[in-house]
């Protein structure tokens, strides 16, 4: 069945306003939780246990008391939520910033678990695992031939640090099996995907969420791009959904000075706390700029209000999703857990940026895509903020509040005078799994290629464009690449120089024609 192009953005919009749920729910005001047994009021637990004890049939009681949290929990806000165990153990493992398993990136190719690239160093590196294995045994037990869930692939992966799992591999590129001894250990999630050069003098760090490691993660990029010359620095939270707001505090405590407000808290009984920064800042006086989206929520915006209300740098992009709330997190003895909200964040300027939830769960999310039918994305005179919630910065700016972060610079999506749904094609996941199978056809062929090569390689010939048109059409997708054909081809660049080289080789390519990024050097010239 065909795809109707049209539905792009609407679905792209849908899935990324999940992800800012996601980050919003771990916004919390401190990283400690605390233990609390299931204690319902005494109505409730009459009601189970008379349910438990009289009903007709034999009832599953957990299951209806969880179904009855997340009805009180939909009573409240959208970020006060209910997280079964299942659920909290995956969040909780990925907001650590670190696991002990194998350390590969892979997919699900057909019916085997297929190795698009081992980690850096990482446990399976080290025992000679390459891109483009296939994991046919970990033990005894068989991993190809069946649809293994996801969790449970992941656990027949992982297990405790210093433990040894025989992989028993197929490598198409020589025809043969392989067993390997890999050495579980622990493996770093990174939050922070690239800190590189964007030109001799201005550096670019990009920011995926706010987890455990974030703020460790961006200063090892800070300082290693102040060795190499950044006087000026971007910082990129486009689709970040949030996190841990103490991470965020700690990146703008690098770029503000001494007792500057950075953001405060206020609670139902009126109690405020105050978060200044410190004297400690390695970044106070180049030059800051901070890209955010639609998509950029919680933490990011944190970061990005502080930057704004303090005048210490430019807010270039669209208007932020606009969540204000704090969650404290209540862990449960089964392993599941409610996060609530306890209070709102200020920007320092006395801005909450909480958009309205007033009309339920369902309308705040697709608040998102409203944004997208009302032209708001497209034009900066569509989006509406009302003059009673207008703030001014120290040096006089108008700032304002009540729905998100109003970049200073407004930079509408990029089209490059093609179709907006093959933008958003491009970012997905459709084009790692396309390069994989092009790199597997013949991985040879790529075995002594350098970045500069592939770059040549992939501009000298419209071989791999013409070729993902046709991967399209196969999958059912009809979509005109033809309007957008340098756009295409860059990100196909892109994606085989992830593969090959990393992550960093990956922005190197995509950001040359950024929208925002030509609007950061445009500044800068």
């Amino acid at each position: 069945m065909k795809t109707n192009s049209k539905y792009f953005p609407i679905i792209i919009c849908a899935t990324l306003a999940f992800g800012v749920l996601l980050g919003g729910w771990l916004n919390s005001s401190d990283q400690s939780h605390f233990l609390a047994k299931n204690n319902s009021k005494a109505k409730l637990n009459s009601l189970i246990d008379f349910i438990d004890n009289e009903y007709v049939d034999n009832v599953n009681t957990d299951s209806i008391v969880d179904r009855t949290v997340d009805a009180i929990l939909g009573q409240l806000d959208p970020h006060s939520v209910y997280v079964p165990p299942s659920e909290q153990a995956q969040v909780a493992e990925n907001m650590k910033g670190d696991f002990v398993g194998i350390g590969v990136s892979f997919y699900m190719y057909n019916d085997s678990v297929a190795v698009i690239k081992p980690v850096e160093n990482g446990p399976s590196a080290k025992a000679g695992v390459k891109a483009g294995d296939r994991i046919l045994y970990a033990g005894k037990t068989k991993l190809y031939g069946r649809k293994w869930p996801s969790d449970s692939l992941f656990s027949k992966l992982k297990g405790a640090e210093g433990s040894v799992v025989e992989l028993t591999i197929y490598r198409k590129s020589e025809r043969k099996r392989i067993k390997l001894n890999v050495i579980r250990d622990v493996v770093p999630l990174k939050s922070v995907d690239a800190a590189i050069l964007l030109n001799d003098s201005t550096g670019y760090i990009k920011i995926n969420r706010f987890a455990e490691t974030t703020f460790a993660e961006f200063k090892t990029g800070l300082t290693k791009l102040k060795k190499v010359g950044a006087k000026s620095l971007v910082i990129d939270v486009r689709d970040n959904g949030g996190g841990y707001m103490e991470e965020a505090i700690a990146i703008a405590d690098e770029l503000l000075k001494d007792k500057q407000l950075i953001v405060f808290t206020k609670n139902k009984k009126g109690k405020i706390q105050k978060t200044f920064a410190t004297k400690k800042g390695d970044f106070e006086s180049g030059k800051v700029f901070v890209l955010i989206n639609e998509n950029s929520a919680s933490a990011s915006e944190i970061l990005a209000g502080a930057v704004q209300d303090n005048d210490r740098g430019i807010i270039i992009g669209r208007r932020s999703f606009g969540k204000g709330l704090v969650q404290r997190e209540m862990d449960f003895e089964d392993g599941s857990a409610v996060r609530l909200t306890v209070a709102r964040y200020y920007t320092p300027t006395g801005r909450s940026i909480q958009k309205p939830y007033s009309k339920g769960n369902e309308a705040y999310l697709k608040e998102s895509e409203s944004r997208f039918a009302n032209g708001e994305l497209f034009n900066k005179d569509s989006i509406k903020v009302a003059d009673s919630l207008k703030f001014k910065t120290p040096k006089g700016k108008i700032v304002y509040g009540g729905g998100g972060i109003v970049p200073d610079l407004f930079v509408p999506i990029e089209t490059e005078h093609g179709d907006i749904n093959v933008s958003y094609l491009m970012q997905t996941g459709i084009v790692g799994r396309f390069v994989f199978e092009e790199l597997d056809k013949n991985r040879n062929l790529f075995k002594n290629t350098t970045f500069e090569k592939l770059s040549t390689k992939m501009n000298a010939s419209d071989l791999y464009f013409n070729s993902f048109q046709k991967y399209l059409s196969k999958i059912g997708l009809d979509v005109n690449l033809r309007g957008s054909k340098a756009l295409v081809k860059r990100y196909l660049e892109a994606e085989f120089a992830r593969q090959l080289f990393g992550e960093n080789y990956y922005y190197k390519i995509v950001l040359k024609e950024d929208a925002m990024i030509k609007r950061v050097l445009n500044r800068l010239n």
